[in-house]
């Protein structure tokens, strides 16, 4: 069974929903998938062992989550670069790496939306809903930015990422 992006989306959710209760039904929902969808990606998270069953409850194995997020995310889900737009910061240009890397005159990756405040750099995202589900959870957002920036940063800015995802992921566990 091969993982799909959207898997990698709803890992980082259970990541950032911690140790509360969750259905598929409100992941679903909170993460704007069928919940078709989001079981699909949890069983296909088990089959690949980024999740687990832990006295009866699936979670993410955050060691197994966190060396496929470094080493191997970025040859599944290339991002897609493109022209100036409005739209949500991501990777260095969004918290937690903002305030670390951007200089001023830096031009900042962003995911296309509407409702974005940012002009830069069209950034594809990891799945078409995570800039939504992002606005709704704070800690998603950063665990999303965190991963676009090992996707598609530099040396400096992966390497900055990938420590900062293991700390939250150690967290989580």
């Amino acid at each position: 069974m091969d993982i799909a992006p959207q898997d990698i989306l709803v890992m980082l959710k259970l990541v950032s929903i911690g140790q509360r209760d969750w259905s598929y039904n409100n992941l679903a929902t909170e993460l704007g998938m069928s919940s078709s969808q989001a079981h699909s990606a949890v069983k296909r998270a088990l089959s690949t062992q980024l999740a687990l069953r832990r006295n009866g409850r699936i979670a993410p194995q955050t060691n197994n989550l966190e060396e496929f997020l470094v080493h191997g995310l970025k040859y599944l889900c290339i991002p897609r670069r493109g022209e100036l737009t409005r739209g949500i910061p991501t990777a260095h240009g969004a918290p937690p790496l903002v305030d670390m890397l951007i200089e001023p005159q830096d031009v900042v990756p962003v995911w296309p939306h509407p409702e974005g405040k940012v002009r830069g750099e069209s950034f594809s995202p990891i799945f078409r809903s995570a800039p939504k589900a992002s606005m709704r959870d704070n800690k998603l957002y950063q665990l999303l930015a965190l991963v676009d920036a090992i996707r598609g940063g530099r040396a400096r800015e992966r390497t900055l990422a990938a420590r900062e995802l293991g700390k939250r992921l150690k967290a989580y566990g």
